[in-house]
Formats: structure tokens, C-alpha cells, sequence
């Protein structure tokens, strides 16, 4: 994947306003989704300001990104899909648009064009990975550590050594990042994982490395409980997404360090679930168009260290909205930060997660 996209400089800062409210809209959408600081980020960044210009809609918001794919599926089969917009991540979209569960898009006629009139398709570059699929942000998974009860880790590797590093850690109940650390960690090189976790024994080995560690363990579903896990002293060390350990850290003061070696980028971004009326449907769109435009994904950055997506948004990004500090040094994709990386694959999740969902629960219940 090309992160430098994420850099290229923008002519202008021109925005590009929604339509005003019509008959044939629906003036109620339902968005999907994960709650907590990332949410409000999105509340503040978008909503907020689509409203004050359509102040005839009702947005309605719905937690549950992370069972977005269950959720569809069940929706679909059951013939009443209540969902407008989902915030999903990318192997989500792609399993979600593989299954016909989410509508194809034509990127360059459904969403703004860069200020300087670069087309969206060029604006967002490689991170479209899926035709179902508008990234909003670049952000990692990646390690938080209590400051005051453990020395500063200086590898990944530091999970699974409980010797040097002892106490409870947490880490998300799935098999996605915790399978890649594993192999990692018990040497397999960077470029190789995802050959050797295609295979029997591949799953097997990343699965006895996290043996050594189960009793460990701390599972967590929601982004916000590693570091409240954290801030209660319960783990030393635990991982969830970037964005919620900066607020811990920046926002709330906590004694919690941020360990960037090997975070997991990832992207988020929406979908449009199929299916939907005519009225539903033209509101969604309206909507998608305004909040995924230069200026709306520069100003998520200014409530959480989640990079745009979008090119033309990354020199926009600026100070944090109440704390003033200079957020491009808190991105995940801040040279500073990416020494050593993990690019997440999201085709090969795609493919492969419902199989490794099954194994890796299977595991946990022994």
C-alpha cells in the first residue's frame, strides 16, 4: 500500500456543501458505528456541521461496527435491513461487498472531488481497496504500557515475555494482528507471515505462541477497554487502536506509553448497505458525499491521531481542537512512528477470516 498519498499537498481548501433538504430524501439515518473517541470524532467532524445545513434530518447513531458483518447477514435474510451507513473496516467491506451485502459505488460520481479538482479516485489512491468501500482514516492497532509498573518496551515482542515484563496484558478477542505478533515473535520474518499462517501448521504455531501466554490474557471486544484496563492498573501492557491511547494519554494524563513497533495499519471507512428505499438510499448519499470530502476527514484529525485518508486532507491536518497541540506527530503514519510496520492484508482476512474466527475460538474455549 502507498502511504505517501497520505502527503500529497492540496492547492486550496474549498469545500463542497451538501444539498439542501428535499422531499425525496429520507430525513432519518441510521449510522453504524464503534463508539467512543473515534465516534465523536466523527459526531463533531460531520455530523455536527451536516445537520446545522439540514436541519430537517434526525441522525440516529448504532454501535456496532464490530458485528457488522453477523448483523448484514442477518438483516439480508431476514429482508429488513434497518442500517443506512456502516463504518466498517476494510476486510469487512471486501467480505461485505463479495457477499452482495453492500453497494458497488462509483467513486468519482458519488464523492467530492479534491479542492483543486483532482479526482476522487486520485484523492484516495490505493486505500480504495474494495468498489464498496470510502475510506476515512488510516489508523493501527498497536501497544499501550503502564509507564510506572513496567520499563518501556522497545519490541512487540515484549507481550510474550512475561519474565521481563511480568502482570496481565490485553488483547482482542480475534485472531486478526494477534496471529501475525505471534509468528513474528517466534521468527518468523515480516514478509513471510501471511504464507505461513495460510497453512495448517502456520495456525498451529502462531496459535501455540500465544499458549505461552493465554493465562495471561485479558480479551477485549471494545477499544476502550485496554485503556481503561490500563488505567486501572488490571494489565501492564495491552493492544487496541492508536486513537484510543492517545486520548488516555493526551487527553486524560494517564501514565500510559504508546509502543508503535509493529502497530497493524488498517483502514476504516463506510459502506452502503444493499437494498435500500429510493428516499433512504438518496439521503445516505448526500451525506456520504459531504462528510468524506478534504475538508470534513482533515477535521476529524483535529479530535483523534487517526490519519485521512483522503491526500488532499493530509496538510490540512492541524491542532488538536481543545488541547492545541500539534496532532501530525501522534498519526500512525508520522515517519516518527512507522520504523517498523505491519501492512495488514486486508484480501487475505477476507478470505480467510471465517475459517480463522472458528479456529481461534476454538482455541480460547479449551
Amino acid at each position: 500500500m502507498n502511504f505517501k498519498k497520505l502527503a500529497a499537498l492540496a492547492a486550496t481548501t474549498a469545500l463542497c456543501a451538501p444539498a439542501a433538504f428535499a422531499a425525496d430524501m429520507a430525513n432519518e439515518l441510521t449510522l453504524v458505528s464503534w463508539g467512543g473517541a473515534y465516534q465523536a470524532s466523527q459526531q463533531k467532524a460531520y455530523v455536527e456541521p451536516y445537520l446545522a445545513m439540514n436541519p430537517g434530518v434526525k441522525i440516529i447513531w448504532d454501535e456496532s461496527s464490530a458485528e457488522a458483518v453477523a448483523k448484514l447477514r442477518a438483516m439480508n435474510e431476514a429482508g429488513n435491513v434497518t442500517w443506512d451507513l456502516v463504518d466498517a473496516v476494510a476486510s469487512d467491506s471486501m467480505r461485505l461487498c463479495d457477499e452482495g451485502l453492500a453497494d458497488e459505488l462509483d467513486h468519482d460520481n458519488d464523492l467530492a472531488a479534491a479542492p483543486d479538482g483532482t479526482s476522487a479516485s486520485d484523492d484516495f489512491g490505493d486505500l480504495l481497496v474494495s468498489d464498496c468501500f470510502v475510506p476515512q482514516i488510516v489508523y493501527s492497532t498497536t501497544f499501550g504500557y503502564r509507564t510506572d509498573l513496567i520499563d518501556k518496551p522497545d519490541s512487540v515482542c515484549a507481550i510474550f515475555d512475561l519474565e521481563k515484563y511480568p502482570g496481565k496484558r490485553s488483547l482482542q478477542k480475534r485472531p486478526i494482528d494477534n496471529m501475525e505478533w505471534a509468528l513474528y515473535c517466534d521468527g518468523v520474518a515480516k514478509d513471510d507471515i501471511y504464507e505461513v499462517l495460510g497453512t495448517p501448521e502456520g495456525v498451529d504455531r502462531g496459535l501455540a505462541k500465544l499458549d505461552t501466554i493465554k493465562d495471561s490474557v485479558v480479551w477485549w471486544t471494545a477499544g476502550a477497554e485496554t485503556p481503561q484496563l490500563l488505567a486501572d492498573g488490571e494489565v501492564v501492557m495491552g493492544s487496541t487502536f492508536n486513537g484510543r491511547l492517545f486520548s488516555a494519554i493526551a487527553e486524560q494524563g494517564q501514565p500510559i506509553g504508546m509502543l508503535w513497533d509493529m502497530q497493524s495499519f488498517d483502514l476504516d471507512g463506510w459502506i452502503v448497505p444493499a437494498g435500500l428505499p429510493a428516499d433512504r438510499k438518496a439521503r445516505v448519499m448526500d451525506f456520504l458525499k459531504f462528510a468524506t470530502d478534504t475538508q470534513r476527514l482533515a477535521d476529524q484529525a483535529k479530535y483523534i491521531s487517526y490519519g485521512p485518508a483522503r491526500a488532499s486532507s493530509a496538510p490540512l491536518v492541524g491542532k488538536h481542537a481543545e488541547l492545541g497541540i500539534d496532532m501530525a506527530p501522534h498519526m500512525p503514519t508520522d515517519p516518527a512512528n512507522a520504523g517498523n510496520v505491519h501492512v495488514y492484508d486486508y484480501e487475505w482476512w477476507a478470505d480467510n477470516r471465517d475459517d480463522l474466527d472458528a479456529k481461534f475460538q476454538a482455541w480460547l474455549a479449551k
